[in-house]
């Protein structure tokens, strides 16, 4: 039988390994890429999951500057996400 001091530590201790992972699982963003249509090189992004189903944005490529229209749509899960960009 286990010492109920050393079972309380042991419980005590997977409850913060528990609370440790829900946090990190909830501070994780989810990421996906694109290609620079003027450059070609893949640039990942964070999703704003938050910004609903089908989102359409600009942003600069890191790489050579020029503008792209990303856009973004999710489907019923996170791994159903498609991404793709065009020149501005």
């Amino acid at each position: 039988m286990i010492d109920p001091e050393k079972r309380k530590r042991l419980l005590a201790r997977k409850r913060k390994k528990l609370r440790a992972r829900r946090r990190r699982e909830r501070l994780a963003q989810p990421e996906a890429s694109y290609i620079c249509d003027a450059c070609g090189e893949e640039i990942v992004i964070p999703i704003d999951l938050s910004a609903g189903t089908e989102q359409q944005y600009v942003e600069d490529c890191p790489v050579c500057c020029r503008p792209n229209v990303i856009y973004v749509e999710l489907g019923e899960t996170v791994d159903d996400l498609r991404v793709w960009a065009e020149g501005e």
